[in-house]
């Protein structure tokens, strides 16, 4: 019988169902929020036990945990960790077969006693692979036989019935994206490594744009030596937007004026048009260079709250400018 016919519908209206939706979404981020309290020892380990493998993550689980366990190997090979899912039941019928010295098991399961997962695990120590177990029951079969164990239980599913697996999934998934992220920093996973995982798409191309394809050149691109007068440097300010890099004679970055610098000096006196540039500029700006990945000139601005950086060569003569407005132009943010 649908669920649309009539003999299964109920009076309960749009203000329940409403109720029942907020509810889930705060069991759900209650469930994630306990997880914090679980870092520790064994987290360190399972991120220390993925950055010596010198094969892939075998990721398995059944059900439920196997769909998560497919979405946390995805994010894993996105960040430099390769990895394969096989599922439990295919697993002990010859998939098992996939696995390699040096390779590490990524285990996932609820109550830690899936008669599959268990049988597959002990092919995996036949290997003598090393097993991480993602597990909502840690005294569990699966718990007592991993060399590392991650909590991952939870005091309650969001269905109202405590059966439908959701909360647990939740906190599956976000302890798979915490596990990635922790290694993602462990390996100094840079952005440049990123886009070569991603070349395909929108994505891609974004990722792989350069300063260089992004930044201003030529007679648009401000300069002002470090001699000249605040005066001449309002100026060429008001024509080319804001951000100034000072330069020496040899053409080399020495600082820059920002519309900050502009106001600081204001607050302090009336008679800045004669003032010396050096003695307002910000010496030792941020800068960067063309062949620099525009989506890491984004991240280096907004960490420094500025919204443009000079452009520089080897010698760091000024080559051009790139401003945060021209990087979302081009879609990098």
């Amino acid at each position: 019988m649908r669920a649309t016919d009539d003999k299964t519908t109920t009076d309960v209206g749009p203000a329940e169902w409403l109720a029942r939706a907020r509810e889930t979404l705060a069991v759900e981020s209650a469930a994630i929020a306990a997880l914090e309290t679980r870092l520790g020892p064994s987290f360190v380990d399972a991120v220390e036990t993925l950055h010596a493998c010198r094969g892939r993550a075998i990721i398995s689980g059944i059900g439920k945990s196997g769909l998560v366990g497919r979405k946390i190997a995805a994010t894993l090979t996105s960040t430099g960790t390769p990895s394969i899912f096989v599922h439990p039941a295919e697993g002990v019928h010859g998939d098992s077969g996939v696995a390699m010295g040096g390779d590490v098991v990524i285990a996932l399961s609820k109550s830690g006693e899936t008669g599959e997962l268990i049988d597959l695990l002990g092919v995996f120590k036949r290997f003598d692979l090393p097993v991480i177990a993602l597990v909502g029951s840690p005294d569990s079969t699966l718990g007592r036989h991993a060399d590392v164990v991650l909590d991952c239980s939870v005091d309650q599913e969001a269905c109202p019935h405590d059966l439908t697996p959701t909360a647990s999934t939740t906190a599956m998934i976000a302890f798979g994206d915490a596990l990635a992220m922790a290694l993602l920093t462990r390996r100094d996973f840079r952005p440049e490594e990123f886009a070569q995982f991603h070349p395909g798409g929108g994505l891609g191309k974004r990722l792989l744009l350069t300063v260089g394809e992004v930044m201003t050149v030529g007679d648009d691109c401000p300069r002002i030596l470090a001699s000249a007068t605040m005066r001449e440097a309002i100026l060429e300010m008001a024509h080319k937007r804001g951000t100034v890099p000072v330069v020496d004679n040899a053409d080399r970055v020495v600082g820059v004026v920002t519309n900050g610098d502009l106001m600081r000096l204001m607050e302090k006196t009336d008679q800045v048009f004669a003032i010396p540039v050096e003695e307002v500029m910000t010496s030792s700006p941020q800068i960067t260079r063309a062949d620099a990945l525009a989506a890491a000139a984004v991240n280096q601005m907004e960490n420094f709250g500025i919204v443009a950086m000079p452009v520089v060569d080897d010698e760091k003569r000024l080559v051009g400018i790139v401003h945060l407005h021209d990087c979302m132009r081009a879609g990098v943010v």
